[in-house]
This record gives C-alpha cells, structure tokens and sequence, in this order.
C-alpha cells in the first residue's frame, strides 16, 4: 500500500486518510477520492492530501475484515457489514460464549494490520449482543496476511460460537438446621428464579428437608421424578469435605461427585456432579446472593450443556 502526501490533483482513486475541515468543505477520513472531492479540495484550497492507495497484492480494510470475520463466526453468531475496516460479530440467541483462545491468539500474531477481539470467554450473553470485532488498522492488508488469518480461522472453525441454553427446568432442594430462618430459604428461591431467568429455564420442583444424608437423597429423587433436569441443593451448613452431607446424598442418589471446591472466591465450596448424567450442584454459600460470583460462572454453563472441567 502506498502511503503519504500527494498534490490534489493526483488523489484521484486514492483514500482520505485524515479528515479534513477548511471553510465550508467537511472530507471524513477514509473517503474514497474521486473527481467531484477534487474539485471541493481545489475550490476550498487545499493543494496537498494524505493518501492511501491500494497496490497489487492489498486487500482494502472492509474486504479483509469481512472476510476474516466470516472464517470465525459459528452456530449462533451473525456479521454487521464491515465499516472503517471493521467488522462487527453479534450473538444472534440467548446463550454462552464459546471461544478457541488458541485461534485468537495466533490470528493476532499473523500481522499487525490484523486484529481480533472478543468478549471473556463462557460470558452469557443475550441476543444482539456485540461479542467480537475484527479490526484491520491500515487501509488494507496484504492478501498473504488476510489469507492466513482466514486459514488460521478456518483451521480451528468455529472459533467464536453462542452455545445456547438448553436446560430449561431446575430443580431447588433446601436443607434446613435450627436458626435457618423459612425468610431465608424463600429470598434464595426469588435470586435463583431471576439468575436462571435469562436461560429461559424455571424452577419446577423444590423441596425443604432436614440436614441429613437419607432425607436430602430422598428429596433429590422427589424432584428429578417432578422433571428437573438440573438439581441445585442449597444446604443448611456449607459443604466441608467430600464425606459431608450433601455429597454423601448425591451419591446415596447413584450420582457421582466430579468437582469439591472452585478456585474463585466467593464461590470455594462448590459441588458439582450428575446422576443419571444431569448435573447437580451443590451451592456455596455466596449462591443466596444476587451479586454476580463464581456460581453464576458454573450454573450457566451447565445449563447451556457445557462440560465444567477442573
């Protein structure tokens, strides 16, 4: 790409790189120049413009955003049109952002005229939502540049994807201890109905049972039976060990634990298993709050289907 200062007069078919403002004429940045621009220029006095102008081998900004951007989006992500070399990715549903970090790194290390960004990685996200944007900085690009990102991209397909929320029926069992106030129990059920609300999923069954292996077991049973697809159990104490209450009585279930305790705080003392190849999850403590925490991290994954790993 060439790139500099030329006489107005020989602009033509080049691209205003910077905005110019001189008495009445307004010439925006990035304006494709042609002879009718001229002509404003001259009128207005202008003898010298900044230019750039496409050789053989470039790839305007638009065309090179648009194409790169396309590689990347997968199931439930849509493109705006690329402006100012710019290329916008939205969620088009209700669901999890699903990244290949890996992709999006070496996609930014191809050239520095190409970069990728994107919202954090398993962020829930609504419809409409702007997740990426893939930003060419020069005016254009090597073809051999835009080719690799699109090779890199295609290479790893989908790189950027909305997993949508497929678990719409939850199950709330609450074990209660003396000093465990019913107020208590009844704010937690409300949080959860509004944290599980933009999944589209809703409480369907929920149980208070005394804090003990044999009735909590029981009362898990009661509301898989009811149709929940997903168990939450909110337990009177904390959870303290593997041997405790709360995993004991998911296995009595004929579950099985797969994760005690997360490495986010608030959120250290949470459970997550399955029976029967559902999750179950045993709450931590900061799970009655609304404020936003490491459970909200865990749950709208497993309600979009998404394996939780160590």
């Amino acid at each position: 790409m060439k790139f500099g200062a030329v006489p107005v007069s020989e602009a033509v078919g080049a691209t205003a790189v910077h905005s110019i403002r001189q008495g009445d004429l307004v010439l925006k940045k990035g304006t494709l120049i042609r002879a009718e621009e001229i002509a404003a220029l001259q009128a207005a006095g202008v003898k010298e413009i900044v230019v750039a102008r496409l050789e053989p081998g470039d790839v305007s900004e638009d065309q090179a955003a648009a194409d790169i951007a396309a590689a990347l989006g997968g199931d439930g992500v849509r493109l705006d049109r690329a402006f100012t070399g710019r290329c916008n990715l939205f969620a088009d549903r209700p669901g999890i952002l699903v990244l290949d970090r890996d992709a999006i790194d070496r996609l930014n290390r191809v050239d520095e005229a190409v970069t990728v960004a994107t919202l954090s990685a398993y962020k829930p996200v609504v419809e409409g939502e702007m997740i990426g944007t893939v930003k060419i900085i020069p005016f254009a690009v090597s073809r051999a540049a835009r080719d690799k990102a699109v090779y890199e991209a295609g290479r790893a397909k989908p790189v950027v994807r909305v997993a949508p929320y497929t678990i719409k029926k939850v199950g709330i069992v609450s074990t209660l201890l003396p000093g465990l106030a019913p107020k208590v129990i009844d704010k937690t059920l409300r949080i959860t109905e509004a944290r599980i609300a933009p999944a589209g999923a809703t409480i369907v069954a929920e149980k208070r049972v005394p804090h003990e292996q044999a009735a909590l077991a029981r009362a898990i049973d009661e509301v898989r039976a009811a149709g929940a697809e997903l168990v939450i159990v909110f337990g009177a104490s904390a959870i303290a060990d593997r041997r405790d209450v709360i995993p004991m009585a998911v296995e009595t279930a004929g579950g099985e634990i797969e994760h005690f305790g997360m490495p986010v705080d608030p959120g250290n003392l949470m459970l997550v298993g399955r029976i029967d190849g559902e999750p179950i999850v045993g709450a931590p403590g900061c799970a009655r709050s609304p404020k936003e925490n490491g459970f909200d991290w865990i749950l709208m994954r497993l309600l979009a289907g998404l394996a939780v790993t160590r």
